[in-house]
């Protein structure tokens, strides 16, 4: 008697844990309810146990309601970073960007660098690695046609189909490549203070060459002062800055 009370203890045990919501779910019903500070803390805690681009984004969604520019819009280039070819993301990012005082105007650039960016951008790297996949079974079997088919129409369709597979196989896995290398090597920060004085050299005696804002993106070019970083903005401005004014993306 006392091994079965034993086991139904165990199995009320297990069921309750079971229907404990999980943390994603706890956050999601606060989002919903509007609860944008409750949801705010939850996702922060999920992400503790992984990076997720649909939390990253749910959470720059918060801050963004919550009025933490700053935040919102780190969480959504976290967000973008993971998926980059999400529209409704680069939407709600352009929208905190908005809401940021510095108007920053990039340096332009070769046409072709833009555009070699922005097809990297329609995929994240699993993307682009299940289309390099993909394509290679599809010119294997393409391949077999050219070298078994039995007419010369059906060898050639495997002929040519074969060859632009092959090219996009391996385009494909030069993008998941550039993708990859992006996500390991970040470089990138957004600034978390009201306003940042940067300076001339790393030193608060440095002279002030210009002021940034909260929410305005970064790229760190030179990370081995301690307790300041070199930043250039997308203008082609540089400077020194605390490193505890920024949040690395």
């Amino acid at each position: 008697m006392n091994r079965i009370s034993i086991v139904l203890f165990a199995l009320l045990l297990n069921v309750s844990v079971f229907a404990e919501p999980s943390l994603k779910v706890q956050a999601d019903s606060a989002y919903v309810k509007e609860n944008y500070l409750e949801a705010s803390a939850i996702y922060e805690k999920v992400l503790e146990e992984g990076h997720s681009s649909d939390v990253y984004y749910n959470l720059g969604n918060c801050y963004y309601r919550l009025e933490k520019i700053g935040l919102a819009v780190l969480n959504y280039e976290r967000a973008l970073m993971l998926n980059p070819g999400d529209s409704h993301i680069r939407h709600n990012l352009d929208l905190a960007r908005n809401k940021t005082l510095d108007k920053i105007t990039p340096v332009g650039e070769i046409f072709i660098v833009t555009w070699y960016k922005s097809v990297i951008n329609w995929l994240s790297v699993d993307q682009w690695a299940n289309v390099g996949v993909v394509c290679f079974l599809l010119f294997l079997v393409m391949l077999g046609l050219y070298l078994f088919g039995k007419e010369i129409r059906l060898r050639k369709i495997g002929f040519y189909s074969a060859l632009v597979l092959v090219v996009v196989c391996m385009a494909s896995n030069i993008f998941a490549w550039n993708q990859k290398h992006i996500l390991l090597n970040r470089n990138t920060a957004v600034v978390m203070k009201t306003s940042v004085n940067v300076k001339s050299t790393p030193s608060e005696t440095g002279t002030d060459l210009f002021v940034i804002h909260e929410g305005t993106k970064v790229t760190i070019t030179d990370p081995s002062m301690k307790g300041w970083k070199e930043i250039r903005l997308d203008d082609g401005k540089n400077g020194w800055i605390p490193t505890d004014c920024i949040e690395e993306i």
